[in-house]
C-alpha cells in the first residue's frame, strides 16, 4: 500500500467513530472523488492546497492528523477490524 493510504486509513481508525453524519459524508467525498490518493495526502500535509469543494473540517481534522503531535509510529497499515465493529 501507498504511504498515502496507510495514512488515511489510520485517520479513519482513529476519527470515524468520532464524526458526525455530515463529517462522514464530507470524509467518503474526499475519499472517493479525487482521482489520485496523493493528492489527499500533499492537502492534509499542506504541500499543495485543495480544491475549493474539499475545505472543510474534515479536511482540517486530516491536517491535525498529519501534524502527528504525539509522534506515534505510523509505519503499517491499521488492522481493518474496525471496519467490522458494531456501531457504538
Amino acid at each position: 500500500p501507498s504511504s498515502s493510504t496507510s495514512f488515511s486509513s489510520l485517520f479513519a481508525k482513529e476519527n470515524l467513530n468520532r464524526m458526525s453524519e455530515k463529517q462522514l459524508n464530507l470524509y467518503d467525498r474526499l475519499i472517493n472523488e479525487p482521482s489520485n490518493d496523493w493528492d489527499i495526502y500533499y492537502w492534509a500535509t499542506e504541500a499543495k492546497p485543495p480544491p475549493a469543494e474539499f475545505e472543510n473540517d474534515v479536511l482540517a481534522m486530516l491536517r491535525e492528523f498529519a501534524k502527528n503531535k504525539k509522534k506515534e509510529q505510523r509505519l503499517r497499515q491499521p488492522d481493518l477490524e474496525y471496519l467490522f465493529e458494531p456501531p457504538r
